[in-house]
């Protein structure tokens, strides 16, 4: 049985397009639905949601995680692999939800990703029977590369942004990503951000939009 997640949601009643913000290790769905201020002037009709993960941060208590990190928290493997198991269909089951609720169609939903986020929306969207509109992930990695050409069910365009100064999440894991995904047939675009460490920059949040704004077929 899959956990309902809670979610903020910014935009317009009725909307055209939908965007799912899937935040990072530590922290809350409030801290991606932010970016809908800057965001939502330039994608009309886009329905915002950041829906907060599912379990308590084992390292952050005040924060959210979608799966432990062992090198962090002194988890298992195990339990880090069994806990995103249950948090992708948790991940899913949002995403059916957000679709059936504004009426869309899956190739009218966007997934953007950060750092755990980012490894949550490159695991989920590929796997899932139709494709989404695209996926863009920021300062994170792809999980079990070598999986992915077997379980790849649908393929949409990705974007990868990282920056060169990450010290949480490496820069390395953009190329190794990119690498993966693209052997694995995905149209893959990438973009690094100078000088940032592990977070968004505004140049990125630039190249993303313009990259959501095409996918999403807004001009």
């Amino acid at each position: 049985m899959t956990r309902e997640l809670t979610s903020g949601r910014k935009g317009p009643k009725d909307a055209t397009a939908a965007l799912v913000f899937v935040h990072g290790y530590g922290a809350d769905g409030r801290d991606l639905l932010s970016l809908a201020e800057p965001l939502a002037p330039h994608m009309p009709g886009v329905a915002f949601y950041a829906p907060d993960a599912p379990e308590p941060c084992t390292g952050n208590p005040m924060g959210r995680q979608w799966f432990p990190i062992p090198w962090l928290d002194g988890s298992t493997e195990a339990a880090a692999e069994a806990s995103m198991t249950r948090s992708v269909a948790d991940l899913n089951a949002f995403i059916d939800k957000v679709l059936a609720d504004e009426g869309l169609a899956p190739e009218r939903l966007a997934l953007v990703g950060f750092s755990q986020g980012t490894m949550m929306s490159l695991h989920v969207a590929p796997r899932r029977q139709e494709p989404l509109a695209c996926v863009v992930g920021f300062s994170g990695r792809l999980v079990g590369p070598e999986r992915l050409p077997g379980e790849v069910v649908s393929r949409m365009p990705v974007l990868l942004l990282h920056g060169d100064a990450d010290e949480v999440v490496p820069p390395e894991h953009l190329p190794e990503a990119a690498k993966a995904l693209q052997e694995a047939g995905f149209d893959v675009s990438a973009f690094v951000m100078r000088g940032t460490a592990h977070g968004i920059a505004p140049d990125g949040l630039g190249v993303a939009l313009h990259f959501l704004r095409e996918k999403l077929g807004l001009g």
